[in-house]
């Protein structure tokens, strides 16, 4: 692997957790039950989103998308982890890195702009009410999901190619768990200023549009909640929008920390405990607290169970 640019490389080695074989034993335990029940409570989300009638609307349709795209983030990066913390191979192809930085890029980009999106949902909710099946339609709801994962993809691809662009000569060891892009850079044999600045416009826009999009958007719910006089009113819409509220202080605060901050502020040490937190741990944890704040789930949850304890 002593080529003299990246893209003849034939692999890179992932140097993850390897200076701490102890803790790669007890990660290896701890993130594979984390993964085992994201599958299971990402799982039950979309199946209960289809099985129940009464969770055929637009928060649930949006909510099971977010399962979904969970799913697939964490899939992207954490089952090939486990297999480097259980091994001494710690190898990943040149092709394996550019899939798996497209995809994991890609899929983070999605849930940045789909949070905003739900947050646009919860707003048409408590303000128009009477009039919200009609203004959050089907069709609205797939094309505002289809364009978050187009623009999502489209950023990814061109950051994807930007990166696998600058020459390594012959670098090919990454300081992280997965193929991410700061690690990446961090090979260059070349000045990359301009393209650490490149990156930091596009996460500057790719993070902080939804943001305010979702503080305008709970300023102006708070306000109107705090109107209803009713106290179970309240608390209702509270409650769903508590759920989401909790989900993007985790997701947001993570992400601006991992990417809004210069480079030089924090130890690698960080970076992977950070990236660890949004790429298995909000994922597994985002099903838990939708269902644990909200009774629509918890009845759904019930139904299926007592229809499948009935049928016996």
């Amino acid at each position: 692997m002593e080529q003299k640019n990246g893209s003849s490389f034939t692999g890179f080695i992932l140097l993850g957790f390897s200076d701490r074989p102890q803790l790669e034993r007890v990660l290896f335990v701890v993130l594979l039950i984390f993964y085992l029940l994201t599958l299971l409570g990402n799982t039950t989300i979309i199946a209960l989103s289809r099985l129940d009638p009464h969770l055929h609307t637009p928060m649930y349709f949006f909510l099971s998308n977010l399962s979904f795209l969970d799913l697939c983030y964490t899939t992207s990066t954490v089952p090939q982890l486990l297999v480097h913390l259980r091994g001494a191979d710690k190898s990943i192809s040149f092709g394996g890195c550019v899939t798996q930085l497209f995809f994991s890029l890609g899929l983070g980009c999605t849930e940045c702009i789909l949070l905003g999106v739900m947050a646009f949902d919860r707003y048409a909710a408590i303000f128009r009410p009477l009039h919200y099946m009609v203004i959050m339609h089907p069709r609205l709801c797939a094309l505002m999901t289809s364009a978050s994962w187009f623009i999502a993809f489209t950023n990814s691809s061109l950051q994807t190619v930007l990166i696998f662009l600058v020459p390594l000569c012959g670098r090919n060891k990454i300081d992280h768990f997965y193929c991410e892009v700061p690690p990446l850079l961090k090979l260059a044999c070349v000045d990359t200023t301009g393209n650490d600045s490149e990156i930091f416009f596009v996460d500057v826009i790719i993070l902080l549009i939804p943001v305010a999009l979702i503080t305008f958007s709970y300023s102006q719910i708070v306000r109107e909640v705090l109107r209803i006089k009713s106290a179970a009113g309240q608390r209702k819409a509270f409650g769903t929008c508590g759920s989401h509220l909790t989900v993007v202080s985790l997701f947001y605060g993570t992400a601006i920390y991992a990417y809004l901050q210069p480079s030089n502020s924090h130890s690698q040490d960080q970076d992977k405990l950070v990236s660890l937190f949004y790429t298995i741990i909000i994922p597994m944890a985002n099903p838990f607290i939708y269902t644990l704040w909200n009774k629509d789930v918890m009845g759904a949850i019930k139904k299926v169970f007592c229809r499948g304890y009935d049928s016996r």
